[in-house]
């Protein structure tokens, strides 16, 4: 005679493999939320360098620029960024005016402390300003 099992039996018996299931998969889920929310802000540091770069050039080729293009940079970008952003000027040729802004990229992911930096160099027209 085949042995037979309750049918409620079978559920019993796998009480709590899901929880184990779920404890061993945590890690990976956390690892790859703390991947995803790391590359929006590696996407975002690279856009704000972007933005510093084209208002630091823009106030660079003024004639009499009311704040340094440094100033200019950093006012355009976030704060916690900002804060350890180098602009550098370069020789944009007559009439042109270059600036190379870098920003390092933050990291969120422990024990990774250097992720690199962002670099983006904008020419920009020297304008002159018409005077009243």
């Amino acid at each position: 005679m085949a042995h037979r099992t309750r049918p409620g039996a079978r559920r019993r018996a796998d009480r709590g493999q899901t929880a184990v299931e779920f404890v061993g998969m945590l890690p990976v889920l956390i690892l790859v939320g703390l991947a995803l929310v790391q590359f929006g802000i590696a996407a975002y540091a690279i856009q704000q360098t972007g933005t510093g770069a084209r208002a630091a050039a823009r106030t660079a080729g003024l004639d009499e620029p009311e704040i340094t293009p440094d100033a200019a940079g950093r006012a355009a970008m976030s704060g916690w960024l900002a804060k350890g952003a180098t602009f550098s000027p370069g020789s944009g040729g007559p009439g042109a005016v270059t600036v190379t802004a870098t920003v390092r990229i933050p990291s969120i992911i422990p024990f990774v402390d250097d992720l690199g930096a962002t670099e983006k160099t904008v020419t920009m027209p020297r304008t002159k300003e018409s005077g009243p």
